[in-house]
């Protein structure tokens, strides 16, 4: 397991992700593109927390 993955702010971001593309998968009122940028921006998150968490910072 990586580092990051212990992290409280990591573990809440993994499951505000999966809340969001549980309701982009299930709710077809909402437009393809807004579906695609929210998809993105939610994974975006999590990609930053390990990102920052592979450098040396506090």
């Amino acid at each position: 397991m990586f580092t990051f993955e212990n992290l409280d702010v990591y573990k809440k971001a993994f499951a505000q992700n999966q809340k969001i593309y549980r309701l982009l998968k299930t709710d077809i009122a909402i437009p393809r593109y807004v579906k695609d940028q929210l998809g993105r921006a939610s994974l975006s998150i999590q990609l930053n927390i390990a990102e920052g968490s592979g450098r040396f910072a506090k």
